[in-house]
């Protein structure tokens, strides 16, 4: 047991589905034998009566957009929460309420992964071009279409990135399709990918990659009009039931690989991760890639507030993990978090030489609100399991792009 742990107290608020179905109980077990206290928050009293908290860990993912919608309760619940946020800047908190708004909403996440293409300058690297659409398409979609480089075919999906409907999409193929898309959504090119899709679960300085079924390719341009037979109709899918450990939909039927078909690099996975990880200030959270079959590069197409973890077995031990590395960050005093007097279990998880915390980046982007805007896992395959650079240095490059966002307040 590490001492200085000894009477640290963490606390979360998840629902009653994702504690059963993460099974936290065991985490917090784990926890406990590391001289940690955890405490189940419960929103509907003062939170100042269940502290003091050195964490909270939360998913208010669906409060967050019942308050956005003006429910009454959800928002006085949102609102006792940043207040004691407010009155308590010493808890730390995984993660902020300002970040989860942004990966809630597809724009303004597709927008921050356009952004920092451009900053990270990779060529390994690239973002689907996207658009949103607010009303009915009409006369002038088409040529929106082409500004933003929207070509056939395409994926319709909602613009809220959370709940039952988010998985909710559509492929459109051609012009005639376009009847079929419902406002208010965001289009976003669809990339050949030879049906795998690259699930990267996130935990502080950690990662795990896990491979998943997802959509077979498709050709391009307007679908069978080009040889003289008739537009491909649209095909409407869930996207959390084709790219399922056990899928076998005819979606995800590929009948030939094409071009290029490797495993997505640790380098351009790690880099990506760091950059999202310090842009929004945030620990634990899930990115969708696929490999683009044409040029091998990595494209992201989602990226989600802390996701379910399915096949990344040591989930509850690299949390705790971070945990003590954003504690010690936190109290300079306290030993080094290091392979060299870490407890055997966690030495395989710590970062080379020294412990890295996401402290630093999330005190000095947090502050700034760069990218934040105010308004069966058995049957999958695991690939990778890294941690991040310990570099959590912005390179100069990377903090002048991300600097106009701030004036804005921010699955294939």
């Amino acid at each position: 047991m590490q001492t200085w742990l000894k009477g640290k107290r963490v606390g979360y608020w998840l629902s009653e589905k994702k504690i059963k179905k993460l099974n936290f109980q065991a985490f917090a077990d784990l926890c406990r034998k590391r001289g940690i206290d955890v405490v189940q928050l419960d929103l509907e009293k003062p939170l100042e009566e269940q502290g003091p908290l050195d964490v909270i860990i939360h998913k208010l993912t669906d409060v967050i957009l019942e308050a956005d919608q003006n429910d009454a309760q959800s928002q006085e619940l949102v609102q006792r929460f940043q207040e004691y946020i407010d009155s308590h800047p010493e808890t730390i908190i995984l993660d902020p309420l300002p970040a989860i708004r942004t990966l809630l909403d597809r724009c303004r996440s597709y927008e921050l992964i356009r952004r920092l293409e451009g900053c990270m300058q990779d060529d390994r690297i690239c973002s689907p071009p996207f658009m949103e659409l607010a009303s009915q398409c009409g006369e002038d979609t088409m040529a929106e279409l082409k500004k933003h480089k929207l070509t056939f075919p395409f994926i319709c999906k909602t613009r809220v990135a959370h709940g039952t409907n988010s998985h909710e999409m559509a492929i459109i193929f051609s012009e005639d399709g376009l009847k079929d898309v419902k406002p208010q959504c965001v289009i976003q090119s669809f990339i050949n990918h030879n049906a795998v899709l690259y699930k990267v679960f996130v935990v502080g300085e950690s990662y795990t990659v896990v491979e998943r079924p997802s959509l077979k390719n498709f050709s391009p341009g307007a679908s069978s009009q080009s040889r003289g037979g008739p537009d491909r109709k649209t095909i409407f899918f869930n996207s959390h039931n084709v790219s399922k450990p056990e899928s076998s939909s005819d979606l995800t039927a590929l009948d030939v690989v094409e071009g290029v078909c490797r495993p997505p690099s640790d380098e351009v996975i790690r880099k990506i991760s760091r950059n999202l990880r310090e842009a929004l200030g945030i620990s634990l959270f899930g990115i969708d890639v696929i490999i683009n079959n044409q040029t091998g590069q990595h494209a992201v197409i989602d990226i989600n507030a802390f996701p379910g973890y399915e096949g990344v077995p040591e989930f509850f031990t690299e949390l705790i993990n971070h945990i003590q590395v954003v504690l010690q960050d936190q109290n300079p005093e306290s030993p080094q978090f290091s392979q060299n007097n870490a407890a055997p279990e966690q030495a395989a998880s710590i970062c080379g030489d020294r412990a890295c915390s996401a402290a630093s980046g999330f005190v000095t982007m947090a502050t700034k609100e760069t990218w934040l805007m105010e308004d069966d896992p058995s049957n999958s395959k695991r690939l990778q399991h890294q941690r991040l650079s310990c570099n959590s240095a912005l390179p100069p490059n990377f903090q002048n792009c991300v600097a106009p966002m701030a004036t804005k307040a921010s699955s294939q």
